[in-house]
């Protein structure tokens, strides 16, 4: 039964060039994920979808998000019920209580202290960032708070701790440029097949079994890992070999070479950052808002390109990953006819353009002054967008090396000052 429905998937998702009409009976088979809800939605939207059905699948959702509700108020002219799945709903664990409130700890002694900074008080701030780094659940986490204990102290003990970090982060990194130090070791798969006959890179359902199976904690993940050592399937592959070290393995694909290669290498790496940071190149990926394939990109993005190029497209299409790197590049260059910084372009692909431009126009914000240009990436108040920034810009500056470069992230931090070099909005 189970390779059948595989194989019925498999069908279902290589019917290149037509639009995606789905049943009951094929949304209903599929394992409950974010990329079945997706699929849902798609469903919900149909035409030939009844109310009847609606209600059915509805119950079958894992979160429920914007789209889903408004998609099913339009079919029945109710309120979509929360599904027992969705965070909101059930009871947490104390276990993921207890994580919570880690995390919730580290978030607002570190605020705290950068409050207290902007208050004139280094001594108070000084007890809230070392509270934040010893409640820190993460090492990026501790690594943040040791290095703004270095900023207000400049005490080489705290620079120390940083240097001495596992991990790839703006913080390692601008502490290893003050030292003139290389950066830390990154692995670049180089898988010598080209695809595995068993894995469909543009099947989001297949891409959910994978994430199931290494969530279980049932299975070998290094062995689980050769299963996907191809070119086709490297994302995959890297996803698993880095849950396999707990993430101390850090990797950066480069896939689609002969895609990139071509492009300026800047641009190679703003894409290769992005797609590191979206979906770590696994073609098929979903997000809880319905961002779609490597380059993540939402459906109305893909539709407006889609009219720009004047082609009709239907949203599965994104899950090809050539597909998805030709529609990231084109909206790259409208973001880089106003945005140069690549921070700034990161802020603007996950936020908005808009948010972007608002932001950087603000008084208080990437102007100069004591902590700067760090104080005004912390204290960007759209978390998402805040710490998206960071690590695209880290991924850049990697790539970029990786390129043949010689990139340090302090140049480019040291340049958001200056609108001149950065964008068009504050000229």
């Amino acid at each position: 039964m189970k390779k059948f429905f595989i194989l019925l998937m498999l069908l279902f998702f290589t019917i290149a060039g037509e639009a995606r009409s789905l049943t009951f009976g094929e949304v209903h088979l599929m394992p409950r994920s974010v990329e079945k809800d997706y699929y849902i939605w798609r469903f919900l939207c149909q035409g030939n979808c009844t109310a009847a059905q609606a209600d059915r699948i509805i119950s079958e959702v894992n979160n429920l998000n914007d789209k889903l509700r408004s998609s099913y108020r339009a079919k029945t002219g109710r309120t979509a019920p929360c599904p027992p799945s969705d965070p909101n709903c059930k009871v947490t664990t104390p276990e993921e209580r207890n994580a919570w409130i880690t995390k919730a700890s580290f978030q607002k002694n570190f605020k705290t202290g950068l409050r207290s900074l902007q208050d004139g008080d280094k001594d108070v701030a000084l007890v809230y960032f070392e509270k934040a780094r010893l409640s820190a659940n993460k090492q990026s986490e501790a690594d943040q708070a040791a290095y703004w204990l270095y900023l207000v102290t400049k005490s080489r003990n705290y620079l120390d701790l940083v240097l001495k970090s596992w991990d790839v982060n703006l913080y390692t990194l601008v502490a290893r440029d003050s030292m003139h130090l290389k950066y830390p070791r990154t692995i670049i798969p180089k898988p010598f097949k080209s695809e595995i006959s068993h894995y469909d890179d543009q099947n989001p359902i297949h891409w959910a079994h994978i994430k199931n199976k290494v969530k279980s904690g049932n299975h070998d993940l290094e062995s689980f890992a050769e299963q996907y050592n191809s070119q086709e399937s490297v994302g995959v592959y890297s996803y698993i070999k880095s849950k396999a070290s707990k993430e101390r393995n850090i990797y950066y694909p480069m896939p689609y070479r002969d895609l990139l290669s071509n492009l300026p290498k800047e641009r190679q790496a703003l894409i290769y950052a992005i797609a590191r940071q979206e979906s770590r190149f696994v073609p098929a990926s979903v997000s809880r808002s319905f961002a779609l394939g490597m380059m993540q990109i939402m459906p109305f993005l893909v539709e407006h390109i889609a009219g720009q190029r004047g082609e009709r497209i239907d949203l599965d299409e994104m899950f090809n990953p050539r597909k998805a790197i030709v529609y990231a590049n084109q909206h790259l260059n409208y973001l880089n006819s106003y945005l140069y910084n690549p921070l700034f372009v990161a802020y603007a692909y996950n936020a908005g353009i808009g948010f972007t431009k608002r932001l950087i126009q603000r008084n208080d914000y990437f102007r100069g002054g004591a902590y700067e240009p760090f104080m005004s990436i912390e204290k960007i108040s759209n978390d998402e967008a805040r710490d998206y920034g960071k690590k695209v810009l880290v991924n850049y500056v990697i790539y970029l090396n990786h390129l043949g470069g010689s990139a340090r992230i302090s140049s480019y931090l040291n340049e958001l000052s200056n609108p001149s070099q950065t964008d068009k909005f504050r000229q």
